[in-house]
């Protein structure tokens, strides 16, 4: 059975990378009927940043990524659930320790008490030489006895891999094809640190493949690791998984995304009204094609639709516009009470809005929505747009005078502030009515009847809904924006 994992260290923030990544994962366990495992490697204590594992879960929990085996959050507490636990790495080091003493029985492993001057001089020596740096063996040699010694005088040291010297390390990779490096060119990687505590590339390897996994998605930046891997899995005489390398996901500079650039973090997106299924949407298509010319898919799509054999090689440019324009499709597309529901914590964040007018005035709340949904790109957007349709000082441009000096506005003002004044309320009906009272008695119609009223009553040229906009705005505030053009 296909077993996938989503491994991510508890740093910080959920990247978009690492959260297409986990989508990946997950999409292709569903369309295999295999199984999606959540597993922390948080064997690096010193970047460890509290609060992110809850944090972790709670975004891909949001984003529909839910995984079966793993961490989950109750109530107050994180709890593992499944049959191949721990699932935190840093529960699991009895388990790395009796790996580690196979592999130095197999002589595949070796201590190393180089310092780190030592190591840094010796990489400063290759640097000036022209060559890669990486560790120069010296501790491979070592005899057991003097090992033991150095051991029980209390010398700091760490485990490395002992590759085998100029040996050929290939495997497939599902994207790229046959991978070839030469140990030559790679390092004795450190595989216990001098905390006792595994690097991950041991603990991955070693959990890798206690827990089943069959296939390795993970981004390209673990590639030229992976032949250490392969070491390990040989070393070990263990089966090895399908590698799946995907592409970087880049920003417009076609540097690989980071935060310099902007927001990156899965829950910024989120807080400005991003909405989980979109943005689930556009990243599947971040370095995926599906086999048709669609854009748009639910997760049950995604799912029937998703193949491996169609990952790119190339990274993909992150583009914020396309992300735009897939939110605004998903907001245009959803029912009005649940977008009401959705957008009212960004609605409180306007200057209008208050708490009571939910309960008290539902059906404006809801005209809102209505009026300004085809503008939103995300739900945030509702703020500026609500607070700049009420605000207190309306400023023409030269646009706008000269469609104020058209020869029917005197008159149509003049209609316009009697109609509204008999109103009790302003509603779309009514302003609808108005209008065709100023173009049947008046004769003031199209461009000339339409243009000088939202000029007047909103200082936009264009815009949404009139009849809805005035309806919004209210009789008070109209009346006082036709004063004040009479005034001026």
């Amino acid at each position: 059975m296909v077993r996938v994992r989503f491994a991510p260290s508890p740093t910080g923030y959920v990247h978009i990378g690492s959260l297409r990544t986990a989508l990946y994962n997950f999409l292709y366990a569903k369309k295999m009927n295999g199984s999606y495992v959540l597993r922390i490697e948080d064997t690096d204590q010193t970047r460890y940043v509290e609060g992110s594992i809850e944090n972790l879960i709670n975004c891909l929990v949001k984003t529909g990524i839910v995984h079966e085996e793993g961490p989950f959050i109750k109530g107050n507490d994180i709890e593992e659930i499944g049959s191949f636990g721990p699932y935190t790495q840093s529960k699991r080091l009895n388990i790395y320790n009796e790996y580690i003493e196979k592999l130095i029985e197999k002589d595949w492993a070796y201590t190393c008490f180089c310092s780190q001057d030592r190591l840094a001089e010796v990489r400063d020596q290759q640097k000036a030489k022209g060559e890669t740096p990486k560790y120069d063996g010296k501790c491979r040699q070592l005899s057991k006895t003097e090992v033991e010694e150095k051991i029980k005088s209390g010398d700091p040291y760490v485990i490395r891999l002992k590759l085998p010297v100029d040996t050929i390390i290939s495997f497939e990779d599902m994207v790229r094809g046959s991978i070839v490096f030469n140990t030559n060119d790679l390092d004795d990687q450190v595989l216990i640190k001098t905390d006792g505590f595994p690097t991950y590339h041991f603990a991955v390897v070693v959990d890798d493949h206690l827990m089943g996994i069959t296939h390795i998605i993970r981004g390209e930046e673990w590639l030229p690791s992976t032949p250490k891997h392969v070491a390990l899995y040989k070393a070990f005489k263990w089966e090895e998984p399908k590698y799946v390398h995907l592409p970087n996901i880049l920003n417009d500079d076609k540097k690989k995304l980071s935060k310099r650039q902007g927001d990156v973090a899965v829950e910024d997106f989120l807080k400005k009204g991003y909405l989980p299924e979109a943005l689930i949407n556009y990243i599947a298509l971040l370095g995926w094609s599906p086999d048709s010319e669609e854009e748009v898919f639910t997760m049950e799509e995604l799912i029937q639709k998703f193949d491996l054999t169609r990952i790119n090689k190339s990274g993909a440019v992150f583009d914020r516009n396309k992300l735009n324009w897939m939110n605004s499709i998903y907001i245009k597309s959803m029912e009005n009470k649940k977008l009401v529901e959705l957008i009212t914590p960004y609605l409180l964040d306007t200057d209008i809005i208050l708490e009571t007018d939910f309960q008290e005035k539902p059906d404006y709340i809801q005209m809102i929505v209505e009026t300004f949904k085809e503008k939103l790109n995300s739900l945030s957007d509702i703020v500026p747009l609500v607070n700049d349709l009420f605000k207190e000082e309306i400023n023409f441009d030269d646009e706008m005078k000269e469609i104020l000096k058209g020869e029917s506005v005197p008159e149509l003002v003049k209609v316009l502030t009697s109609e509204i004044e008999r109103l009790d309320t302003v509603t779309p009906e009514n302003i609808k009515k108005i209008f065709k009272i100023i173009q049947k008695e008046h004769g003031i119609k199209g461009k000339n009847l339409y243009m000088p009223v939202r000029v007047i009553t909103t200082g936009e040229t264009h815009g949404s809904d009139l009849m809805m906009i005035m309806s919004i705005l209210g009789k008070e505030i109209l009346l006082k924006r036709i004063n004040s053009l009479i005034l001026n």
